[in-house]
């Protein structure tokens, strides 16, 4: 659907109740002619809570061309795939693309052309090594990961852009070929050309990433300058 203030796309934007991250930072990425419509659902533990097919429901009352989840779930084992099945069901009963961070997140990597990367993560070490193997089984080398360690899903979201700096210099230490960032409560978007020119090498923040392939899945390829190569090359 398009309207006045949308006249060529309306985008549904869904992210966990207590995610304040991703609506501000997908407002930062969006082209003109273009407007986000925010709808939330819950976590149960750390997984989806079966609300998530009725909440996005919910946001088709809008008519979005398409819907971006703001959510990457490599924290438990086998996540991206759980989530990527929850996206399909959706996708199939409301006729449109349905794209979570984490698939995204693997399809910029790929769009880049980048295969040893290094991963930050607002987890510590025994997430970590989920995050480390779900990244692997989606085909990549993960060099090194490192994680901003916060204390709980909300406090992720309060971390400090000084944290976020120092976790990226540690990670580029390594030979990587990329770095990506998972975690959509992590606040990244706003550094990502920063650190792209302080490393030397793409940076996928997946807030970025979800965004971009929801764009591109709806025919909308504007470069968006100011945010890394991803959105401003492919």
């Amino acid at each position: 659907m398009t309207d006045t203030l949308a006249p060529r796309a309306l985008v549904g934007i869904m992210t966990p109740a207590m995610n304040t991250v991703v609506q501000p930072e997908l407002e930062l990425l969006r082209p003109d002619g273009v407007t986000n419509q925010m709808q939330r659902f819950r976590l149960g533990g750390d997984a989806v809570s079966e609300d998530f097919i009725d909440e996005a429901n919910k946001l088709m009352d809008c008519a979005p061309l398409a819907i971006a989840v703001g959510l990457t779930t490599d924290a438990g084992p086998g996540g991206p795939d759980k989530l990527r099945i929850l996206c399909d069901r959706a996708s199939q009963k409301f006729g449109i693309s349905v794209l979570g961070a984490s698939q995204a997140d693997y399809a910029a990597l790929r769009t880049l052309g980048a295969n040893r990367i290094g991963v930050v993560t607002p987890f510590g070490s025994t997430i970590d090594a989920i995050v480390k193997a779900n990244t692997e089984a989606a085909g990549f080398e993960v060099i090194t990961i490192k994680g901003t360690k916060a204390p709980s899903l909300p406090a992720i979201c309060e971390t400090s852009i000084d944290e976020i700096r120092d976790v990226f210099n540690q990670v580029a230490s390594s030979d990587c070929e990329a770095i990506l960032q998972v975690g959509t409560a992590l606040p990244v978007v706003g550094l990502i050309a920063e650190l792209e020119k302080a490393h030397g090498r793409p940076i996928v923040a997946c807030n970025a990433a979800v965004y971009w392939q929801t764009l591109r899945a709806i025919g909308i390829n504007d470069p968006v300058h100011g945010y890394g190569q991803l959105l401003e090359v492919h």
